[in-house]
């Protein structure tokens, strides 16, 4: 089965740090485009960042640049999100994202992890 698997969600103070991860499984990670997106309550879900491969270029979103930083371990078939300088608006749900780079098109997400900036 297809897996895509987030961890290190929690709460943290404004100013704060977390690191996500997201662990994926039953296909051939290297061959895709991974994301981190992001859902508050009562918004739309929107794209945080993105990486490539082989080149692992990557974008961020406007209010997330200069403060998180994703990367990829594609021998671990692993992606993470480095977050730091948390604000409230970050609060959301994070959901790990995979794309096909060529072939038949295919997209899969992870269930989810909430990520709470709060005092």
């Amino acid at each position: 089965q297809v897996q895509l698997v987030e961890s290190g969600g929690g709460l943290v103070l404004p100013g704060g740090s977390l690191r996500l991860s997201c662990a994926a499984s039953g296909f051939t990670f290297s061959d895709y485009r991974v994301s981190w997106y992001r859902q508050a309550p009562g918004k739309q879900r929107e794209l945080v960042a993105g990486i490539t491969n082989p080149s692992s270029r990557t974008n961020y979103a406007d209010s997330v640049k200069g403060r998180f930083t994703i990367s990829r371990d594609n021998a671990k078939n692993t992606v993470f999100l480095q977050m730091n300088s948390l604000k409230p608006e970050d609060t959301a749900v994070y959901y790990c994202n995979a794309q096909s780079l060529w072939g038949i098109w295919r997209e899969y997400w992870g269930q989810g992890t909430q990520v709470t900036v709060s005092s």
